[in-house]
């Protein structure tokens, strides 16, 4: 169900509010370019920065939009269990097809912890779970172990993606889990090594500003046609890494606003890029003609 590629979608504001409008319009561009699904309220989608009906209204605007072409795969995690469960379970309410459970960040729980948060939301919610593990960002993975029980013990945890840079940890995953376990990339320049040893898709950055290119990318990988997806990952590969020059989601908001699709504007303690940096990603966007 959660195989191909997955659009980590951004959350436009306008005026320190919800863009509605421009999320509509980011959504069916989306669709139309034959992604197979969507993440709305991601890290991407700066999550930790919108309050609870925001949250949720970002996921039914995408439900709506997607009317049942594309997956909705909403991100309802957070560092606190009760309101994991709750954000998961609106979603449920809403229509989304599955739900992203970071790990807790800050927190910073032992794997036991990790083990208990995530076993009490698959319980509370009968909803496909993929787990996100990115140690980076929460200062803790989730460990090979930990994701064997919680598959072995829910069986809503069908998936993870795996965000900590490591092609040999998607071997170990393959190999512990069994080929029904759903891996997905959490970054775009990795994708095409963590396939090759077993993942099955990504959860993308990229593809809010080039959504066809990365939906063909993974396809023609797992349909064989390797050497088409070579060639794709390398035509695109500079503007994967111009993607994180900064924090994600800055430079991926400043290439739709760019691109005339977003308006400039994200919450604190997001800021504007530097100028240095976003002459660089305009730089790498001009060579490309996405402006």
């Amino acid at each position: 169900m959660f195989t191909g590629t997955f659009t980590a979608i951004v959350t436009p504001f306008k005026s320190g509010k919800l863009d509605e409008e421009a999320l509509r319009s980011l959504l069916r561009k989306q669709i139309d370019a034959g992604v197979d699904g969507i993440v709305p309220v991601g890290t991407t989608g700066e999550s930790p920065t919108l309050n609870c009906e925001e949250h949720l209204r970002v996921i039914e605007l995408a439900v709506e939009c997607a009317a049942g072409k594309v997956k909705i795969l909403a991100g309802t995690g957070g560092n606190a269990t009760e309101e994991a469960i709750y954000l998961t379970r609106e979603a449920k309410k809403r229509g989304a097809d599955g739900s992203l459970q970071v790990a807790p960040y800050y927190n910073k729980p032992s794997q036991e912890g990790l083990y208990q948060h995530f076993k009490a939301i698959a319980e509370a919610v009968d909803l496909p779970i993929i787990l996100y593990s990115i140690p980076g960002r929460c200062g803790v993975a989730i460990d090979i172990g930990t994701v064997k029980r919680l598959s072995d013990s829910c069986s809503n945890v069908i998936g993870i993606k795996e965000a900590g840079g490591d092609a040999d940890r998607v071997s170990q995953l393959r190999h512990a889990l069994g080929n029904d376990f759903t891996i997905l990339s959490g970054d775009d320049g990795l994708t095409l090594p963590f396939m090759s040893v077993g993942a099955q898709g990504v959860i993308s950055v990229a593809s809010n500003i080039i959504p066809g290119p990365i939906a063909s990318m993974v396809r023609d990988f797992a349909g064989g046609r390797t050497s088409d997806a070579l060639a794709t990952h390398a035509k695109y590969y500079d503007l994967f890494k111009a993607l994180f020059i900064e924090t994600n989601p800055v430079p991926v908001k400043e290439a739709l606003h760019l691109m005339g699709l977003i308006g400039q504007e994200m919450r604190l303690p997001l800021v504007p890029m530097s100028d240095a940096n976003r002459d660089k990603l305009k730089a790498v966007l001009a060579a490309h003609g996405l402006i």
